[in-house]
């Protein structure tokens, strides 16, 4: 029985005292006994995640990109192909200082359709992105540092992460918390 194919609803949740991903899934579907299963298996998963309060009380595992402000947040999209906002969306002015998230190993660095993009994988699976550089200051194959200069921005940089080959919202690996604003209707 494979109770994984009966899970959905999974997000990522970052583990810094091992420094690895862990995928916590919350809905269960199908039988009784595959619902049970799944909830044994998340509650085991959800256990190894309590590192991730670590990231709360040691400051977050990356640095921002820029010092800039965010003109779009992550946005997911509903499937794979849809819109949505796989990043951070910060707003620069031209000739802004582009800094490496973490360390980590360019993997990528040129030109896709037009505009200049950096790739660094930090290890463990995390991919950094930087896109819509003017102009880049690291080659593929490079080592780069936390903080290392890696270009220069345009008018915006889109920030992105991916763990496992999926967009994540880069804002808790830069501590960035974010809240839900509910508004209440007030009566006459």
């Amino acid at each position: 029985m494979n109770i994984f194919r009966s899970l959905s609803c999974c997000y990522p949740a970052l583990s810094t005292g091992r420094r690895r991903i862990i995928v916590a899934c919350l809905v269960a579907t199908g039988s009784k006994w595959r619902r049970r299963a799944a909830a044994v298996a998340v509650v085991a998963v959800l256990a190894s995640a309590a590192p991730a309060a670590a990231l709360q009380r040691d400051g977050p595992v990356f640095r921002p990109p820029v010092e800039a402000p965010v003109a779009d947040p992550f946005r997911p999209p509903e499937d794979r192909y849809g819109p949505g906002n796989r990043g951070i969306e910060y707003d620069t002015v031209p000739g802004q200082v582009v800094r490496a998230a973490a360390a980590g190993t360019v993997s990528f660095a040129g030109a896709v359709a037009g505009s200049l993009y950096v790739t660094v994988d930090h290890g463990g699976g995390v991919v950094s992105s930087y896109s819509f550089l003017m102009r880049m200051s690291v080659r593929t194959g490079a080592r780069v540092d936390k903080g290392r200069v890696i270009g220069v921005a345009g008018d915006r940089l889109h920030f992105g992460v991916r763990v496992d080959g999926s967009y994540v919202d880069p804002a808790g690996f830069i501590g960035v918390r974010r809240t839900r604003v509910r508004l209440v209707p007030v009566g006459p």
